[in-house]
């Protein structure tokens, strides 16, 4: 009996209308279009507006846009995995009211929090369920609203970040297709490079915390960027040897999108040209647990079957991976 592997067979995204611009936020904050382009790669954020509308309402979208796509009947879909750091609420879960609002009434539903890995830890969980056969059908969805947490009197992180949405379908496999092996990795002790002090049970939303803006994001740059860089191609590379893959043999590496330099890096050790790069963070920023699916739903239609894809990412707190990933469909024979 040939083993069954976790193929993704559908992608789908959703990002909001508003788009906050480089020429915007330099009225806002003392920064300029060169800065941001030179050290981070970014010219357009998508950021979500409304009252009351958080991560589910994003992540409800682009689960449908991927159902429509696919054409799967959301009733048969046995398990929602939501990959955010900015839930609606810390209860119910975000993965629950995103099936809710998808109309994934027969799905159980939960969080994974892994900040920018999360995607990639959350798609290596849903692979388990199809693989020992509880699941059949499995959709992950990576979701961030980060303009909820993010400082905008901060030149050092309020440009990096955008908000928006993005899912796969995971299905059961038995040609060699799909999810072929995860390298994942964390490390506690990166807690003080990267960080939201605030809003947990170790220091509760007070007027204290709200003085001290430890509600949002609070980085430190040069740190971050010196772990993301060698973390990111050591667990790239080490996946490539593991597999006995030369560069020739991969067709791009869609990496998380946190800072062009990172990608440029990550690319160079692995052998890769930016043209097998899967790149989008110059249209969407940082969408965090979103960026990973988004770009392989923007180059969906140059995927064939039998592609080999390396997913590599690097988070807060510190996280990071790389999974291995053997295209299943071809992705210009999908209609929208």
């Amino acid at each position: 009996m040939k083993k069954i592997t976790a193929a993704i067979t559908g992608v789908g995204c959703w990002l909001p209308d508003y788009l906050l611009t480089n020429e915007e936020l330099s009225r806002m904050v003392d920064t300029t279009d060169e800065w941001i382009m030179t050290r981070i790669g970014i010219k357009t954020r998508h950021i979500l507006k409304g009252e009351g509308l958080g991560t589910s309402y994003m992540g409800a979208r682009a689960i449908k846009n991927l159902l429509d796509k696919t054409g799967v009947n959301p009733m048969d879909i046995d398990l929602v995995i939501c990959a955010t750091v900015t839930p609606d609420m810390f209860f119910p879960s975000t993965g629950n009211l995103i099936a809710d609002q998808a109309g994934c009434k027969n799905a159980f539903a939960y969080d994974v929090s892994a900040a920018c890995s999360g995607f990639l830890f959350a798609l290596t969980t849903g692979a388990q369920y199809i693989e020992t056969g509880f699941c059949k059908k499995v959709i992950v969805v990576g979701a961030d609203k980060m303009s909820s947490i993010v400082d905008y009197n901060d030149r050092n992180t309020c440009p990096i970040f955008g908000d928006g949405a993005a899912a796969v379908l995971l299905e059961p496999n038995k040609k060699g297709y799909g999810i072929i092996d995860s390298i994942l990795h964390s490390d506690g002790s990166g807690e003080v490079h990267l960080h939201m002090k605030a809003g947990g049970s170790r220091y509760p939303a007070s007027k204290e915390t709200l003085e001290k803006n430890w509600h949002t994001i609070t980085q430190d740059g040069p740190a971050v960027f010196k772990h993301a860089v060698s973390s990111m191609a050591d667990v790239s590379v080490e996946m490539m040897e593991r597999h006995h893959l030369k560069s020739e043999d991969i067709r791009y590496l869609v990496p998380h999108q946190a800072n062009l330099r990172i990608i440029d890096a990550t690319a160079r050790r692995m052998g890769l040209g930016r043209e097998r790069c899967m790149i989008n963070i110059d249209r969407n920023g940082n969408t965090t647990a979103a960026t990973i699916p988004s770009c392989l739903y923007d180059y969906e239609n140059a995927l064939r079957k039998g592609d080999n894809l390396i997913l590599a990412s690097f988070g807060g707190g510190f996280t990071w991976g790389s999974v291995y990933v053997k295209w299943a469909y071809d992705g210009d024979k999908v209609s929208e």
